[in-house]
């Protein structure tokens, strides 16, 4: 067993709101330990490499592909995934949007695409469809051709600057 995996670093974080303190394997990804360890298995582990989105959070208010991120590196930090946006009914329009407008048929890519989502529109309130898709573009879909995903969220920008529907 490499060196990497058999030290072993203690963190302490937030997760979703909840203090969580664990010893973990120096080299183990945030979203293994996620997963894994605090059985969080909204974000999905997919291509490793940080080109898919799939494994997208949310950590001290930025987006990061938990595949890139150590967990010990999230010492300290707040962490929240998408069973936490769910929680909390930060997300609910969009997941109500995602689900009226036919973007999630498959699931995989759906709560990075939602992460992701809710993070640009924290940032940007009235985005336009070009700024939609810019923002989502690290997040791959194989199944709904973007077209659905960019209508949900310009429909829940526009819902929620009070300007109606799409």
């Amino acid at each position: 067993m490499s060196e990497v995996f058999r030290n072993k670093i203690d963190i302490d974080l937030k997760v979703n709101g909840e203090p969580v303190e664990a010893r973990v394997p120096a080299g183990q990804h945030l979203i293994d330990f996620l997963r894994l360890e605090l059985g969080l298995t909204g974000a999905h582990a997919s291509c490793e490499h940080g080109v898919c989105g799939a494994c997208t959070v949310r950590v001290d208010g930025q987006t990061v592909r938990g595949c890139l991120m150590l967990a010990a590196q999230a010492d300290g930090a707040e962490v929240w995934t998408i069973e936490g946006l769910s929680d909390t009914a930060a997300i609910t329009d969009l997941q109500e949007a995602f689900v009226a407008r036919n973007a999630m048929q498959c699931g995989f890519c759906t709560p990075g695409m939602l992460v992701a989502a809710e993070d640009l529109l924290s940032q940007n309130a009235e985005p336009t469809r070009a700024e939609i898709r810019e923002h989502l573009s690290g997040n791959y879909c194989r199944c709904t051709g973007y077209e659905a995903i960019v209508d949900a969220v310009e429909t829940v920008a526009r819902a929620r600057a009070g300007k109606g529907a799409a």
